[in-house]
């Protein structure tokens, strides 16, 4: 449905580094860089999520998150660990959602400028 997605972004170079980290954890790169910002999709492929620097970028508020397949459970937990170390925030360690679905496995972090991420596996 989606061809992709753009976010403004505080300061390119710290983001560049958490998505470098959380996209690698689940078998992403970044598949273009410029001046002007950066490019994530699946290796070879167009990119499904662009990063621009924007000085007064805000995330989107409450209701708003963006969710990643992950191909597998155990890539829940990389991408989580990745991103956490790479400076995101904690908002929901990996595990099962039985609310969301019975094979429903997720994990939920916040990025470095406040935009709410998942990864998951079904």
């Amino acid at each position: 449905m989606l061809g992709h997605l753009s976010f403004g972004v505080a300061d390119l170079a710290r983001s560049t580094a958490f998505y470098d980290a959380a996209m690698g954890a689940l078998g992403f790169e970044r598949v273009w860089t410029s001046e002007h910002g950066v490019g994530y999709g699946a290796p070879g492929g167009n990119d499904k999520l662009a990063l621009f620097p924007r000085a007064d970028a805000l995330a989107p508020g409450a209701g708003f998150h963006l969710a990643f397949d992950a191909p597998d459970r155990a890539s829940v937990h990389r991408f989580h660990a990745a991103a956490i170390a790479a400076g995101g925030t904690d908002d929901g360690a990996p595990g099962p959602r039985p609310h969301y679905g019975a094979t429903y496995y997720a994990a939920f972090v916040i990025d470095p400028d406040g935009y709410k991420l998942e990864a998951v596996h079904q």
